[in-house]
């Protein structure tokens, strides 16, 4: 090889480096921020706080009700599986005055679904939808780091962008074909918010 032909070498490799995607991140620890790994941490003081808040506004009868969605202990261990959910959403305990301390709300549609080493959770109905990477934790659970999409918009965040769209929870087997997710502290309404997700078939 001769000197001339060395900086265009060079520069094709820099170029191949360049348009070459990193490889993803199995590790949530490295990706989630500071903010979403306090709230991860203190998930069961949310569950708890937020229980006692619906209790507390009358709604002891909605909670019992619901069952092991709404038990801090109800974690199963096991993985959740790709394909297409029935996803419902609840919003336990009011952020600040004047809001409802429980909301059940009817169910949409979510999408587990599998990008290289990472599975993504897709909820693709509603004017709040999550949208985001699921990581291994432990033998218990998953974590999930996401981006809140609103309204008619059409394009998730990056996450980490914007701590007011930033999503960190808890993915977990409460049941036979049963999963959940625990969102604690959401920056929007409630103390906790806990997603339930039914395969469709």
């Amino acid at each position: 090889m001769t000197m001339k032909m060395l900086p265009a070498t060079i520069l094709l490799v820099l170029s191949a480096c360049a348009t070459t995607p990193a490889p993803q991140m199995r590790s949530w620890q490295p990706v989630a921020t500071d903010q979403d790994r306090e709230r991860l941490r203190d998930w069961r003081t949310a569950f708890t706080e937020a229980l006692a808040q619906a209790r507390a506004a009358g709604h002891a009868a909605d909670v019992e009700r619901e069952g092991k969605l709404l038990d801090p202990d109800a974690a199963l261990g096991g993985p959740i599986p790709n394909g297409n959910y029935r996803c419902r959403v609840i919003k336990v305990g009011a952020k600040s005055e004047g809001l409802l301390d429980y909301i059940a709300y009817p169910a949409f549609r979510c999408r587990i679904s599998q990008d290289e080493a990472l599975q993504h959770f897709d909820k693709l109905t509603g004017s709040q939808r999550h949208h985001g990477a699921i990581y291994p934790a432990d033998q218990l659970r998953s974590v999930f780091l996401g981006t809140m999409v609103l309204g008619d918009e059409t394009r998730a965040y990056q996450y980490g962008r914007d701590p007011e769209r930033d999503l960190a929870g808890w993915v977990e087997r409460i049941g036979e074909r049963r999963w959940r997710i625990l969102l604690p502290y959401p920056h929007y309404e409630s103390t906790i918010d806990l997603v339930e997700l039914i395969p469709e078939q």
